[in-house]
């Protein structure tokens, strides 16, 4: 037990020291610090916009329909989002009204696509085994310079635009091989509708932890932001989003800290080896549960001492003779309508008598059967060569 405890123990202590995965999900949560969380971004906006940020935690039909008043820009990003078609009229008849709206998401829902006459492409970056994006703004009054991004195998891009009413602001391209020549691919647009416009990007990831911090991606980002409205209020979008912004469970405590969590699977652990060494030393005595009596034979006794003590012999001669006639129909298979010689003989062999023996067992029977006074000495000579006979079936 003590090499087991110590076993257990020096397995913890080296998943207690080991390096904390880094978690890869994709939250988009405002106050996640993982790579893919968008904390980062969140102290940006509450840092240049102060007075203009308003964090939403309800849907956005819900705000909109509440207050009919209310201007400036709807700020979406998350790895995918997706409008009921309630919720997107919603926010498009509010465009109208002259505000702007930016969602960045990794693809975008038909009815979208359809009224702003967009069509979606996938570009594969397969073929290399670490695979890079290159991210480049196209306004030259921006910082332009192509930014890369190496998570991903495929991004998706806009196939196909309202050449007429759409503005590109940014392209994407993939790391071209040899025999391969670079295009690129549009993945930011700007789309006038009604009174106000819509922004698209394709790239969400821009406004994550891990892309802000790395290298000076930051301008891409920062350049993508500069197309957030100056006037009217600045909404953010806390709602659609793929983790949780709040976490209702008391176990989140301990699982989220390293030290809870293994004081927590420790508790766990003890508890089981507790069940498990001590379960074996002490048991609960199990109750000793008599069985039922079987009255069968007593019954068939009384009944027989009954008949005896009346001096019926003549009605436990029949039950005898019946009784024995039935047990070898179902015991020895054998038909016991004709009782001649062959059949005797038959019945030797395959009871393991002597045929003798059989042989004087039913010329008694044939004496007894229509004799009508039967004494108790022939009765009890019955009894004795049925069970006789029985015993040589049976082996004893």
């Amino acid at each position: 037990m003590i090499l087991s405890v110590l076993t257990i123990g020096f397995i913890l202590l080296m998943e207690y020291s080991k390096p904390k995965k880094i978690n890869w999900f994709p939250s988009y949560v405002s106050h996640h610090k993982i790579p893919y969380g968008t904390y980062v971004l969140n102290d940006l906006l509450t840092h240049f916009f102060a007075e203009r940020v308003k964090q939403v935690h309800k849907p956005p039909f819900e705000l909109l329909s509440r207050d009919g008043n209310l201007r400036g820009t709807y700020f979406f990003a998350n790895e995918h989002i997706s409008f009921g078609e309630t919720e997107l009229n919603a926010l498009l008849d509010w465009v109208d009204q002259g505000n702007t709206v930016f969602i960045a998401s990794n693809g975008f829902e038909g009815p979208l696509l359809d009224t702003l006459n967009l069509e979606q492409y996938s570009i594969y970056n397969g073929h290399n085994l670490k695979p890079k994006f290159y991210h480049q703004l196209v306004n030259p009054d921006l910082d332009n310079k192509t930014v890369s991004f190496e998570k991903d195998y495929y991004t998706l891009t806009f196939s196909a635009i309202d050449t007429l009413n759409t503005s590109v602001l940014g392209e994407v391209y993939a790391e071209a091989d040899s025999t391969e020549s670079i295009v690129k691919q549009i993945n930011v647009i700007k789309q006038p509708f009604g009174n106000g416009e819509i922004v698209l990007s394709t790239f969400p990831k821009a406004f994550t932890n891990y892309f802000i911090l790395k290298d000076n991606n930051r301008d891409y980002t920062a350049g993508l932001l500069s197309y957030l409205k100056g006037d009217g209020d600045l909404f953010v979008d806390n709602f659609h989003k793929t983790g949780k912004s709040r976490y209702t469970s008391p176990m989140y405590l301990f699982l989220n800290t390293k030290e809870f969590k293994w004081a927590y699977y420790l508790v766990l652990i003890g508890t089981l080896i507790y069940v498990i060494f001590e379960g074996k030393r002490k048991q609960r005595a199990i109750p000793v549960v008599t069985p039922l009596k079987n009255q069968t034979l007593a019954f068939t006794r009384t009944i027989a001492d009954m008949y005896f003590e009346k001096g019926e012999q003549k009605q436990i001669t029949e039950h005898k003779i019946s009784y024995f006639l039935e047990y070898l129909r179902s015991r020895l298979h054998v038909s016991t309508q004709d009782l001649d010689e062959a059949f005797l003989k038959k019945l030797a062999i395959r009871s393991n008598n002597d045929f003798e023996d059989v042989k004087a067992l039913f010329d008694l029977i044939k004496k007894l059967q229509p004799q009508q006074g039967i004494t108790d000495s022939e009765l009890q000579e019955l009894n004795k060569k049925i069970e006789a006979f029985k015993a040589n079936v049976d082996g004893k």
